[in-house]
């Protein structure tokens, strides 16, 4: 059997086991150590071995529980009610300035804790039903916060790109400051399209008719709680930018902050600090198992040597241009969003994608920034979008599941002409790393 229906039958293999609700995990890694055996008898058993040992050593590792401690932390705390309050005061007064501000706190939200499941929490249980008693639209309301809460796995430290640096064996750090411009950029987009919307239809975005009811020494006491992520950030990400600290020990500063931070703002309990605990042994664990059975699948493929033979297909015998095959990696993506959630999409497919994107030509820093986009449009792309559900179970009763999916259609248009700028314009994505790292 030739090398491209062997990896045409992997890939077949494995899509059916997920579809019968197997574990992510588990039907990537039996598919790799079947696979192996098959091929290479009993020896086949030393790639999965080889594969554990490879993550087991990998130091950058320790970056991810770090990570998921400090978002859980921030998120349980409440931390985040003080942050909506400060954008409450100042930006209410403007027609859809609520709104505005849902999306500047889930930039401040994604830069301390790198999940969007985090920020769609924060934005469902203290954003929304704000929104909604000061007589904005649900629906639009509705696409706020589901695009806001997608920024969580572009800007950093996004978890996303973590595990995309770990399976590409590309710079944390590089990917992290790759994904700012972008990721700011997406935000102010975001932020253009709600403004001029409410300027047409201000029915859509009251203003605050109490706005000046707030005190000029109580807006500027708020201010600190935009202040407060904001030094978190610093305090993590500076001292690894000027090269003082590693990405694990900025990691570990970055949680120890969190954690401090909760504790002087009297926010901290045990029982949240042993939930937030549980938590992050949980996911973690889950990351590395998922990882661990990517890196096997990906060392059967490099064995098979099949992203060579599926580069030949497209562009020998297909005759596709190397940005044609690029746009079709990116529209799979979609298609992948509608039943898989971002870590499944990428474990999946990295074996392929990125070594045939780095044969291609394309730089794989770039192509990080543009996988995670990607990602963020196929979590809200009806039937089966990952974020569509996370709203409908925790939206208040009044909104349906059809204002659910009616609300992402001009958010998803938004998030494609960013997607499109970026691949237009890809020093947007690799100015910042090549300016801080010299490249």
């Amino acid at each position: 059997m030739s090398q491209e229906y062997i990896a045409i039958f992997m890939f077949a293999l494995m899509m059916l086991m997920l579809f019968t609700g197997q574990r992510v995990f588990g039907a990537i890694g039996a598919v790799a150590t079947i696979a192996a055996l098959a091929l290479w008898g009993t020896g086949g058993q030393d790639i999965t071995f080889s594969a554990a040992m490879k993550l087991m050593k990998w130091y950058p590792l320790l970056t991810l529980p770090m990570f998921i401690f400090m978002g859980y932390v921030l998120s349980e705390s409440r931390l985040a009610d003080d942050l909506y309050r400060m954008f409450h005061v100042w930006m209410g007064p403007i027609n859809g300035g609520l709104a505005i501000g849902t999306i500047g706190l889930m930039v401040l939200v994604s830069a301390m804790n790198g999940l969007s499941v985090a920020g769609m929490a924060i934005g469902a249980t203290i954003a929304l039903p704000e929104l909604l008693r000061r007589g904005y639209d649900k629906t639009m309301v509705t696409g706020v916060i589901q695009a806001g809460s997608s920024l969580g796995i572009l800007v950093p430290p996004s978890v996303v790109l973590v595990l995309y640096a770990m399976i590409a064996r590309q710079p944390v750090g590089q990917l992290w400051l790759a994904g700012i411009v972008p990721g700011l950029m997406m935000a102010a987009l975001f932020i253009l399209y709600i403004w001029i919307r409410c300027r047409i239809q201000p029915q859509l975005g009251p203003a605050m008719e109490d706005a000046h009811e707030v005190s000029r020494a109580e807006k500027i006491r708020l201010l600190g709680a935009g202040v407060l992520p904001l030094v978190i950030f610093a305090a993590m990400m500076v001292p690894f930018v000027n090269g003082w600290t590693s990405l694990v020990e900025s990691s570990a500063i970055g949680a120890l902050t969190a954690l401090f931070v909760s504790v002087v703002k009297r926010r901290m309990t045990w029982k949240i600090f042993e939930d937030c605990t549980k938590q992050t042994l949980m996911i973690s664990c889950m990351f590395m198992w998922i990882i661990l059975a990517a890196l096997g699948f990906g060392a059967v493929f490099d064995g098979l040597g099949a992203v060579k033979a599926i580069e030949n297909l497209f562009t020998d015998q297909l005759g596709l241009s190397p940005w044609m095959i690029l746009i079709l990696m990116q529209l799979s993506f979609i298609v992948m969003g509608t039943f898989l959630d971002d870590t499944a999409m990428l474990v999946i497919v990295a074996p392929l994608y990125v070594p045939l994107v780095g044969e291609l030509g394309f730089d794989l820093i770039w192509y990080g920034v543009l996988y995670t986009i990607t990602t963020q449009i196929a979590y809200m792309t009806p039937p089966f979008g990952y974020n569509l559900f996370l709203m409908r179970a925790m939206a208040p009763p009044e909104i349906s599941l059809k204002d659910i999916y009616t609300s992402i259609f001009p958010f998803v248009a938004v998030m494609v002409l960013a997607l499109t700028i970026v691949m237009i314009f890809p020093e947007l994505a690799l100015w910042l790393p090549g300016y801080v790292y010299g490249n």
